[in-house]
């Protein structure tokens, strides 16, 4: 067995869309709906995340997070300022001697980032 993606409910799938592929290198897999939801997959070497566009008003992604580890994410944090996203949490370093970075996505979830 093994995990084939990870799903999020987004309020705008366009701009959601987006966040992922041009400040984290996503590209866009498939684009398909189910069951009424407009649904866009995404695909970074291997790992999909879909991107499901909720309609509600609910509150969504409250406790989500995210984590791709880097092998420097110092270099991550430079990448991202560039495109004007700054962190929401650190960066921290751990007793362990990993480094690690919160930021928030379009959603509210929460995407970290870590060096191991």
């Amino acid at each position: 067995m093994r995990i084939h993606h990870f799903a999020l409910e987004v309020k705008n799938l366009e701009a959601a869309k987006a966040f992922y592929e041009e400040l984290l290198g996503f590209k866009e897999y498939l684009r398909t709906s189910f069951q009424d939801e407009e649904i866009i997959f995404l695909n970074l070497n291997g790992f999909l995340i879909e991107l499901i566009a909720n309609n509600l008003n609910s509150q969504i992604n409250e406790n989500i997070h995210l984590c791709f580890e880097v092998d420097d994410i110092e270099e991550q944090i430079r990448k991202l300022a560039e495109s004007s996203l700054l962190p929401s949490e650190g960066p921290y370093s751990l007793e362990n001697g990993w480094k690690t970075v919160f930021y928030q996505g379009t959603d509210n979830e929460i995407i970290e980032f870590i060096q191991t």
